[in-house]
């Protein structure tokens, strides 16, 4: 079975891109077609975005499901008219909220992912700028760091100091395990002021070998063997000094960002 989706927002739509994927997770028997339609922000907009829902209804005579964030009601009656399901995340929840602060809602548009503080956003953009400079040990000087990623090269160190700091003004480093460090199996002295900040990821040797495979192709670096190697030297590197270690092969960057900000008692709110 084949379902078309709509996400539909008067912002950028990743609060209903977000929800919307979660809740159709759910349903293993069905393939999602799924379409994001973000800053539907008037009634033109809202009326182009019902004709081509409307259009996709008749193409395949199932009618789709919208998964929808925006806040004007208005607006959300000319999608309506489309035909389609109509999932509005926000319903839920408005009524009990006006109910128990005696206000009504504002219908305000672009409210969610809009740029309203400003030192908040200068926060992320000085965490990613952290991040990018203390990518692969490019500097070493982790005074301001909240955390410091530890692991072997391609075990999704850098993805996921980049998603902590673009979600959550985390200043995330990461140092990649040489193999003069894990010949000699002790923790790099430029590490062991920041001991407590450390955090190790690995990943299964077969999927390292496939990603290294693709960056760098026929390389001793890509081969199972030198993988295997590297990460049992890391596991008792990281075992002696006692650090967290999260194998990053079948987990996504949330849940890691997520497990490292519970270990490490690092609270932040997601922008």
């Amino acid at each position: 079975m084949r379902r078309t989706v709509f996400f539909i927002s008067d912002s950028t739509g990743i609060t209903a891109e977000t929800i919307g994927n979660s809740i159709l997770a759910q349903f293993e028997g069905v393939q999602f077609d799924t379409h994001r339609l973000p800053f539907v922000d008037d009634a033109g907009k809202a009326e182009a975005a019902a004709l081509r829902i409307k259009t996709k209804y008749a193409q395949e005579g199932q009618r789709p499901i919208v998964v929808n964030t925006m806040a004007d009601r208005r607006l959300c009656d000319i999608v309506a008219e489309s035909g389609a399901l109509m999932m509005d995340v926000f319903a839920p929840f408005m009524e009990p909220l006006e109910d128990e602060l005696g206000a009504k809602r504002s219908g305000a548009v672009n409210r969610s992912h809009g740029l309203v503080d400003f030192d908040r956003y200068e926060a992320r953009i000085n965490a990613t700028n952290y991040a990018l400079a203390h990518d692969d040990g490019l500097d070493v000087n982790y005074n301001e760091s909240d955390v410091v990623l530890v692991g072997v090269s391609r075990s999704g160190k850098t993805p996921t100091c980049l998603y902590m700091a673009l979600h959550y003004g985390v200043c995330a480093a990461n140092y990649p395990l040489t193999d003069d460090d894990l010949d000699k199996l002790e923790l790099p002295s430029r590490l062991k002021p920041y001991r407590s900040r450390l955090f190790g990821l690995t990943i299964d040797p077969m999927r390292l070998a496939q990603i290294r495979e693709q960056r760098r192709p026929g390389s001793k670096y890509a081969t199972l063997k030198q993988c295997q190697w590297e990460l049992a030297q890391a596991d008792k590197l990281m075992r002696r000094e006692n650090i967290p270690v999260l194998n990053t092969t079948h987990t996504s960057i949330e849940e890691i960002s997520s497990k490292i900000f519970e270990h490490l008692g690092i609270e932040r709110h997601m922008y």
